[in-house]
């Protein structure tokens, strides 16, 4: 059992690129990104209702752009929810209704990050343990492959657990994220039972996840992004000095612009045949 005053951090990061959302609306009306926010909220709700330390943060990004749903700048954990608490009236729990009001009123506004503004009120001396849920849908993007990998060895140092639920296409750099740090990567079958998957799957924590009968781990495509064109290959030219990859090979690393001396193979001159004098 965690101690008391251990903070069991959640933070969710949900996909939301309207191109893909978009798609989606047209081929299955029946799960729309509002539907998704809906699960999203069930487990959030969940979370916090299992333990008074309990933290949760959700935030809403795109490969442009990311935003925090949930806590706002406009709400502070310590006033009590303000209007959006007393306005529940329905015997809910009033943090929980301050959540889903404001994480249906930020996504309005969407259409930096960063957890420190979800753990700068902490006590000194409480411990917080820290996990991130990704619900991923659109493709990856390769122009944030350094970001990413950045992001999953800070992760790695810091012993946070990345999790990933995926919608669609599977995702290489999201296998290589759980597989480091320890999370569980699940592509669900049925997209309108997100709510089931996300209960079921990732609202556990790494303790209670050993006693679970969970989905066995995907195979992960530890193929790495080349430097030049952002796509996943097998076998590439690796730079020396500062570890840049590249599918093809160029004598001036485009990263570091180191040269490298190439020895080209030494041309032998041929040699001249003397004439034999006539006798």
């Amino acid at each position: 059992m965690a101690s008391e005053d251990e903070i069991n951090l959640l933070v969710i990061v949900v996909d939301v690129n309207p191109i893909w959302w978009g798609q989606q609306a047209q081929r299955e009306p029946e799960f729309t990104l509002s539907k998704c926010l809906d699960a999203v909220m069930v487990v959030g709700n969940s979370h916090m209702a299992m333990t008074r330390t309990n933290k949760l943060a959700v935030i809403a990004s795109h490969c442009q752009d990311s935003h925090f749903l949930y806590p706002s700048k406009s709400w502070r954990g310590g006033d009590g929810g303000g209007d959006d608490a007393s306005s529940s009236g329905d015997g809910k729990y009033e943090l929980l209704s301050v959540a889903n009001n404001l994480i249906a009123e930020e996504i309005r506004n969407v259409m930096s990050k960063n957890i420190h503004r979800v753990s700068k009120d902490l006590e000194v001396g409480q411990e917080i343990k820290s996990r991130i849920l990704v619900i991923k849908a659109a493709e990856d993007c390769a122009l944030q492959y350094m970001n990413f990998m950045n992001v999953i060895f800070a992760a790695q140092k810091q012993n946070i657990l990345i999790d990933a639920c995926v919608l669609d296409s599977d995702s290489g750099l999201l296998q290589q994220a759980c597989d480091i740090t320890g999370g569980l990567y699940l592509k669900i079958p049925q997209k309108h039972a997100l709510a089931q998957y996300l209960l079921w799957v990732f609202l556990p924590d790494s303790e209670q996840r050993s006693q679970l009968m969970l989905p066995p781990p995907a195979h992960v495509d530890y193929r790495a992004a080349c430097f030049c064109h952002r796509n996943l290959i097998e076998i590439g030219y690796v730079c020396s000095v500062c570890l840049s990859i590249f599918c093809n090979f160029s004598p001036i690393c485009t990263t570091c612009e180191t040269a490298f001396k190439i020895q080209l193979p030494q041309m032998v001159k041929p040699k001249k045949k003397k004439l034999k004098q006539a006798t």
